[in-house]
């Protein structure tokens, strides 16, 4: 649990050291061969399996293939409240980075968001005590309500703390805000989901990496995490299982591709972060890889089916969205 004034407690491990190491030289792969810019599809897929992990995990019944007609404006049946969720998990999502992780103004903002038109005071710390039951048994018994406030105003001033590494920060404060439970209700989404805004805030590549899909495969082990952690008194078994979550979510992604993009698909990536003129030039420095032949026909095509307007000709040309 948290000590007023003090850094959570948590020991550092072998297998925390090793899950680090492994971990880092993941991010670096993952960044060096582009798989997060590359595939615009595959983001809108692990957004959507982000969305409905962290969900499920809640009890939400609606499948991917739901939470992706919702996103497409598609008429989806289904259980209102569960559609209420989704709808305001998309807002949350898609706003992402313009919450600050050590904001604790956009952490009740984000809530506000999150659980608006499901929970009575949305964006507001608790004001009754709260436990935890699993079956017929009190699993955890949460902090007094007068407590919350100055125990999260604590835990926000830890993650400004630049001493600590971001992946061990990211999993401290889910822990304790899990420990604190400052919400009646939503404490587990937002754990996850400002989880996530930690790690993004130094690796970017955490928007779309649906760490949460795996939470949900493992959903017994993570909450024996949480128990674990409980019982010891520090956040050390939790931080363990999460960077192992972590880790095999990097797997994932670096399995999950291995074709090289084709001319529409570079295209498509390309535009999305160059939306003025450019020549054939600027194009064949973002695909080193591709020939100056390769690059032409990939220019031609966007041309034929109305992605780009060319204008000039041989050594004026330019080509612009």
């Amino acid at each position: 649990m948290i000590v007023s004034k003090l850094k959570p407690p948590y020991e550092i491990t072998s297998s925390i050291l090793a899950l680090i190491t492994a971990i880092a030289q993941k991010i670096g792969a993952v960044n060096a061969s582009l798989l997060v810019k590359q595939d615009p599809k595959l983001r809108k897929q692990n957004r959507i399996r982000t969305i409905h992990s962290s969900l499920s995990i809640e009890g939400n019944t609606l499948s991917e293939e739901q939470i992706t007609a919702i996103i497409e404006n598609k008429r989806v049946v289904g259980p209102e409240k569960d559609i209420k969720e989704v709808l305001n998990a998309l807002d949350v999502y898609k706003g992402i980075r313009l919450f600050k992780h050590y904001s604790a103004k956009d952490f009740l903002k984000a809530h506000q968001m999150l659980m608006q038109g499901l929970v009575a005071d949305p964006g507001k710390y608790r004001t009754k005590g709260v436990g935890i039951v699993k079956g017929s048994k009190l699993a955890h018994l949460a902090p007094p309500s007068q407590n919350v406030g100055h125990l999260m105003k604590d835990l926000f001033v830890y993650l400004k703390d630049p001493s600590e590494l971001t992946l061990i920060k990211s999993c401290v404060f889910h822990y304790e805000m899990e420990f604190i439970h400052p919400f009646m209700d939503g404490n587990g989404r937002m754990g996850r989901l400002w989880q996530t805004l930690i790690l993004m805030s130094e690796y970017p590549l955490f928007e779309f990496l649906p760490f949460e899909t795996l939470i949900s495969k493992n959903q017994t082990a993570y909450y024996k995490a949480l128990s674990n952690s409980d019982k010891e008194g520090k956040s050390t078994r939790f931080i363990e299982f999460m960077l192992d979550i972590i880790n095999q979510s990097l797997d994932e992604l670096l399995r999950h591709r291995t074709k090289k993009l084709n001319e529409t698909e570079r295209l498509a990536v390309f535009l999305e972060s160059n939306k003025k003129h450019f020549t054939r030039q600027d194009y064949m420095k973002h695909y080193t890889e591709i020939s100056s032949a390769t690059a032409s026909r990939d220019l031609k095509n966007g041309v034929e089916n109305g992605l780009l307007i060319k204008t000039g000709d041989k050594k004026t040309t330019r080509y612009k969205s």
